[in-house]
Parts: structure tokens; C-alpha cells; sequence
């Protein structure tokens, strides 16, 4: 039990945090432009794609990767042309009416999040610090295992992946304070050694 309300402390700290970096602090807005003539635009990609999904303009159809000539042709038309990253969605994004739903998922996965971190941070009788630590380093884990493939595969600006950095580590370095204070308030004292028999015939 005392894990599972680590994990809701620590879910609640990095809810709480994001909260503040994207609503108080500029690290939620880093690297986000809002585009001129969006009606056009969408009008365009309506045209363009095929229903939900990912769209990366320019690409084309994965099968044509290994065909030499296909690729040198991409490779020649799509030189110094923009690139664009799309998550096409149709019928339009629910947050721009309620963000109630989103905040409650959200909230929901920082919990889980944070009891996939507390199992870890109980692991052993660590010390403050060393909980805090190892928390802070899940956090750089996750950037470097989700935002910099990120920045290196799909172009995601340099800002917007320092941004998510920050975000990151300061949050899970919060968290895993709020955890390991928890975890060390209620952990049980470790019992005296037993005595040898020897030793207490003397």
C-alpha cells in the first residue's frame, strides 16, 4: 500500500508541475508557432491524405525506399523544399472544447507513471537523495528514449526537445522528492542482527 500512494504522490507532484510549465512558465510554449491562412490549409490537407494518421510532407510509400531510382528522384525534388510533420485528425481535436477529459487522462497516466517509479524507488532501502536521483534519471531516461529520437528522426525543434528536457527531469526530480519522502517516512526500521549462540553462552 505504501508503494501505491507513493505512486498517487508522485503522479499528483508531476500533474501539478506540468501544469505550471505549461500555464505559468514558457517551457510549454517552446518551439509552438500559430500558422497564418489555417482554413486553406486544412482545406489542403483534407485533399491531401488519406483519414487519420501521421503524414510527413515530403515522403513517399515506404515500399519505394529500396528502389534506387525512386529514392535518388525523391531525394532530387524534395532537396531545400520545407518539411512538415502532421497528426492528421479529421474530426478535429475535443481539447479546443473541454479539456476536462484530457485532464483527467493525463492525470491518470502521471499516476501510472509515477507507481512504475515508486516500485523502482522501493526497491532498496536508498537513501533521500539517492531517490531523488534515481527518479531524476527516469526522467532524462524518458527523454532520451521518446524526445531526442524525436529532434534526430522527424526534425522536432532544438527548442522544443531542450523544453521537454526540462519538463522531464525537474519533474520527475520533484516527484521522486515527494516519493522518497513518503517511501522513507514508512519504511520499518531494519532489526538488530541476532546475537550467535556462542556468543551468548559467554
Amino acid at each position: 500500500m505504501r508503494i501505491v500512494i507513493a505512486g498517487i504522490i508522485g503522479g499528483l507532484v508531476i500533474f501539478l508541475w506540468s501544469a505550471i510549465a505549461h500555464m505559468a512558465l514558457p517551457i510549454g510554449e517552446a518551439g509552438f508557432k500559430v500558422p497564418t491562412q489555417q482554413e486553406a490549409v486544412l482545406q489542403a490537407l483534407s485533399q491531401s491524405v488519406a483519414g487519420e494518421g501521421v503524414y510527413m510532407y515530403p515522403s513517399m510509400p515506404m515500399e519505394q525506399w529500396n528502389d534506387e531510382t525512386a529514392s535518388a528522384a525523391f531525394d532530387q525534388q524534395s532537396r531545400g523544399k520545407p518539411y512538415a510533420f502532421v497528426v492528421y485528425q479529421p474530426g478535429g481535436n475535443p481539447v479546443n472544447q473541454s479539456m476536462t477529459p484530457n485532464l483527467i487522462k493525463q492525470l491518470i497516466t502521471d499516476i501510472l507513471a509515477a507507481l512504475v517509479a515508486a516500485c523502482i524507488l522501493a526497491l532498496s532501502a536508498w537513501s533521500f537523495r539517492r531517490r531523488v536521483l534515481v527518479a531524476g534519471a527516469l526522467g532524462l531516461f524518458a527523454w532520451l528514449a521518446i524526445s531526442l529520437p524525436q529532434w534526430n528522426w522527424y526534425m522536432f525543434p532544438m527548442n522544443f526537445t531542450l523544453a521537454a528536457l526540462i519538463e522531464q527531469v525537474v519533474g520527475w526530480l520533484l516527484a521522486g522528492a515527494a516519493m522518497a519522502w513518503w517511501l522513507g517516512r514508512t519504511s520499518k526500521p531494519s532489526l538488530p542482527a541476532p546475537m550467535d549462540e556462542g556468543r551468548m553462552t559467554h
